[in-house]
């Protein structure tokens, strides 16, 4: 029986409920997101806490982060082994993925990168459809560095490299404004680096 508002209770329960979830949908998927994230965080940093046998591991990793081209007969000498047995331990941290790959850092300048941004990105809408829209572009550009999803005001907080001013400002015109699901972005450059350092 209907009173007075036009619709019955159960009619006014079933709207308010549409309101609610329209409301807290974006939260709900982005707190999915990070939830997701997070176990496979923490899944991930016990299964290589367990790769890592003991402190004699760590001491190689140390040595390994200070200088990836040192020789194997050099390495073990700085922990305290003998070539052999360093050799077995660095073979399997290498085949259980403790140590990823070696890399060179080269002088981005080198490249004709001679300017570093840090840039904060906001979604208009937390939806899963535009969380994967935005990191499956960025995945694709070669100016990104880095991209980390973060808590607070903004989402993401990209580091782009850039021949200058104005191959930045067609990177962001061409490439993220041109995102739909981008919101805003704010930029602050690199005046000098004070440390850097790769683990």
């Amino acid at each position: 029986m209907r009173r007075g508002h036009g619709f019955s209770p159960w009619a006014l329960r079933t709207r308010l409920t549409a309101k609610l979830y329209q409301t807290l949908g974006p939260i709900l998927a982005i707190c999915d997101h990070f939830v997701l994230m997070n176990a496979t965080f923490c899944r991930g940093l016990s299964d290589m806490t367990q790769k890592i046998a003991d402190e004699m591991d760590r001491r190689i990793l140390r040595e390994l982060i200070s200088d990836a081209r040192i020789t194997n007969n050099e390495l073990a000498e700085r922990v305290g082994l003998s070539p052999s047995p360093c050799l077995r331990r660095l073979r399997r941290l290498e085949e259980t993925g403790v140590i990823r790959g070696y890399t060179a850092l080269v002088d981005p300048v080198v490249e004709g990168w001679t300017m570093t941004a840090i840039a904060t990105v906001r979604l208009s809408r937390q939806h899963e459809d535009e969380i994967v829209m935005f990191e499956e572009a960025i995945r694709g550009w070669d100016e990104v560095l880095e991209c980390h999803l973060v808590t607070g005001s903004r989402d993401y907080v990209l580091k782009v490299m850039s021949a200058g001013l104005e191959h930045y400002e067609r990177f962001i015109k061409e490439k993220i404004a041109r995102l739909k699901c981008v919101a805003s972005i704010e930029t602050s450059f690199v005046m000098n680096t004070i440390k850097e350092r790769r683990i």
